[in-house]
């Protein structure tokens, strides 16, 4: 008899905005049929990313679901790049160059902070914060939807060492 497959959990609002944020900024490769990297919005990681060709098993390195059991930002990236869902390109565009590591560092993880900053920043910039919030309301609704499993398990991405000038 098979083992059940390990449902992963929904992620907060914030994973949401910032896959929408890396899709606006170009951060996701697809590899193959199955396999994809995402890099983080500061640049110093590398997440890989696998699916299965419905979408449903996910596995990923991220801390986020490594250590939280949520689905993480980069496999969210990754089922919006490759298709399963469509968010409009007004959003994603929106959410491009937001620097999430920063304002998370900045506000200490505190993501209902971090999204006030971000939404304030779009309505600076022109943008319909409102818009954008019920996208990424609608990507998790997706999620809940979709009911992804786990795949396997894989340590989190390393930080690429700083490299010296001299």
């Amino acid at each position: 008899m098979a083992v059940p497959a390990t449902p992963w959990k929904i992620p907060p609002l914030i994973k949401a905005y910032e896959a929408l944020g890396a899709i606006g900024d170009g951060r996701v490769r697809i590899e193959d049929e199955r396999r994809a990297t995402v890099t983080s919005s500061d640049g110093s990681k590398t997440y890989e990313v696998e699916t299965s060709a419905d979408g449903r098993e996910i596995a990923s390195n991220d801390n986020a679901s490594y250590w939280q059991g949520y689905v993480g930002y980069p496999a969210i990236a990754v089922l919006i790049a490759r298709g399963f869902y469509r968010p409009p390109a007004n959003v994603t565009d929106a959410l491009a160059g937001v620097a999430w590591k920063e304002l998370n560092r900045k506000y200490k993880n505190d993501w209902t902070r971090t999204i006030a900053d971000v939404e304030k920043a779009l309505e600076q910039g022109g943008h319909d914060p409102d818009a954008v919030r019920s996208e990424a309301e609608a990507v998790l609704s997706f999620l809940r939807a979709l009911r992804p499993v786990r795949g396997k398990r894989t340590r989190p991405a390393a930080e690429r060492p700083a490299i010296k000038i001299r």
